[in-house]
């Protein structure tokens, strides 16, 4: 019997079927297409109107003996696709000289039978591979009923024995093997209306038709069961959502003594609530779903060394991070520091303003430097030349330092000191005082102004020929970032 199609020699020995299967001889640069399976006892058999077809000796087939080429011999003159022989042991160098000559692909296999009937079941039995994939997709998504959308991927990957991955509306991988998927080959079928943009994609090998049908008609059945796993896990995530805010809402309410349930609840939350707590807010668009976006929240806390506890507030999250003993400047400016590089990694893919509050002592301290820090986020929406970030410890020095700077005293000198920077190309004003605000980061200037990081230093540089300063000297940048502040604030 002949397939309509057939498959390419090459696509066949890349098959999880075909994996101990391996080339004794001239496959390179030859890839025939295989459109029939035939297997003969022995090598005494005839290969007639055979081509295209592959020729699998099962039982027997010493490598020494003259009938091997022989066979080769008559296998290229029918002009067969492949030899399949058993046993993966090397052909003697004329076999192997010979089959390079007529252009013979031969392979061997420690079981030729299994291998045979695997390539039969593939190029005349399409729909019998297809029912087979189809079943033990349902019995994988049955077995692991219980278990979560990872294991549940992990589980497709084995029965399907190939890379499955778990996608989201931007492609990043959820569940399943780094980096993701990079071939043209991938199948991705819509995991659901529940889960917009997700999607279950798995490779497949090029020139398998059967394969390619039977993992399309498997994702149409494993999507379904991660359907409905990850809607079962939002529900569950919501829930978790709801109790964390409105925990956080009872104790901010309460603000001093709280009740015996709150504390119990508290302490099964992992809060500690007595201690020293700096709080922070992170503020999105409205268009963010907290809740959904809160992994992310907590991978770019981690990444940055914030340990904190994340509850979503409204249309962003309320952090804080906990002391046993009140911490001390230096303390407080790790923490910060911290917090500045998280809301840089979020800012990578979300707009958002974050606020830092102060320190504070117990449940009442809780309330208050949450409260700092959601002013201290409102604020630095507006503030893009300080990359959307405010810490409210240190706006009180500063605060009274800018109250000065808009004196009669102060402005005159501040824009004559700043005047070389006026009319020059490449906005020197602004930029410095991004500079500044940055704490002299060439790094976190260029992200602030959209510009890159060369072009930061190239307009740094031209600032201190323009003003003869010197922005190493610490008197002399406090000096430049209180005009800055001036000029720009009151001029």
């Amino acid at each position: 019997m002949t397939g309509e199609g057939g498959v390419r020699l090459r696509a066949l020995l890349g098959h999880p079927d075909w994996s101990r299967v391996g080339v004794l001889a001239g496959v390179d640069p030859v890839d025939p297409t295989v459109r029939a399976v035939v297997a003969v006892p022995d090598l005494a058999a005839e290969p007639k109107d055979m081509a295209g077809a592959l020729f699998a000796v099962v039982l027997s087939a010493p490598r020494e003996d003259w009938h091997l080429d022989a066979l080769l011999r008559r296998a290229g003159a029918a002009r067969v696709a492949a030899v399949l022989l058993p046993g993966t042991a090397p052909l003697q160098p004329a076999s192997h000289a010979l089959a390079a000559r007529i252009g013979l692909p031969v392979l061997g296999a420690e079981d030729p039978l299994a291998a045979t009937l695997a390539a039969a079941r593939l190029i005349h039995q399409p729909d019998l591979v297809v029912a087979d994939l189809v079943a033990r997709t349902v019995a994988a998504c049955a077995s692991s009923r219980d278990t979560g959308v990872d294991a549940l991927v992990a589980e497709l990957a084995r029965v399907w024995r190939r890379p499955v991955w778990l996608l989201d509306a931007a492609d990043r991988v959820v569940a399943g093997p780094e980096p993701g998927p990079s071939g043209t080959d991938v199948r991705q079928l819509p995991v659901g209306a529940d889960v917009p943009g997700a999607r279950l994609a798995a490779e497949v090998p090029t020139g398998v038709p059967a394969e390619a049908a039977s993992v399309t008609a498997a994702l149409a059945v494993a999507v379904q069961a991660v359907g409905r796993r990850l809607a079962g896990q939002r529900l569950a995530v919501e829930r978790d959502a709801r109790l964390r805010m409105a925990l956080l809402a009872e104790i901010v309410a309460h603000g001093g003594e709280l009740p015996a349930g709150t504390r119990r609840r508290a302490i099964d939350a992992g809060w500690q609530l007595e201690g020293w707590h700096v709080g922070v807010r992170i503020d999105a668009p409205g268009t963010v779903d907290p809740v959904a976006t809160r992994p992310h929240v907590l991978r770019a806390a981690d990444s940055a060394g914030l340990r904190a506890v994340v509850v979503e507030q409204g249309s962003g999250w309320g952090l804080w991070s906990t002391f046993d003993q009140r911490p001390g400047p230096a303390e407080l400016q790790r923490h910060a520091s911290a917090a500045r590089a998280a809301h840089w990694e979020l800012r990578a893919s979300l707009s958002t303003s974050m606020g830092v509050g102060r320190a504070h002592h117990g449940v009442s301290g809780l309330a208050r430097t949450l409260g700092e820090a959601g002013d201290a986020a409102r604020l630095a929406a507006g503030r893009s030349t300080g990359g959307h970030f405010v810490h409210v410890d240190r706006m009180g020095l500063g605060q009274m330092l800018l109250a000065w700077t808009g004196t009669d005293t102060f402005l005159p000198a501040a824009t004559s000191l700043l005047e070389p920077l006026r009319g020059q190309p490449g906005d020197l004003l602004v930029t410095l005082r991004a500079f500044l605000d940055a704490e002299s980061s060439l790094t976190e200037t260029a992200a602030v102004l959209g510009v890159h990081r060369n072009t930061v230093a190239a307009r740094i540089a031209r600032v201190r020929d323009l003003l003869g300063v010197e922005l190493t000297d610490p008197d002399e940048r406090l000096a430049l970032h209180l005009a800055c502040r001036g000029v720009t604030l009151h001029g």
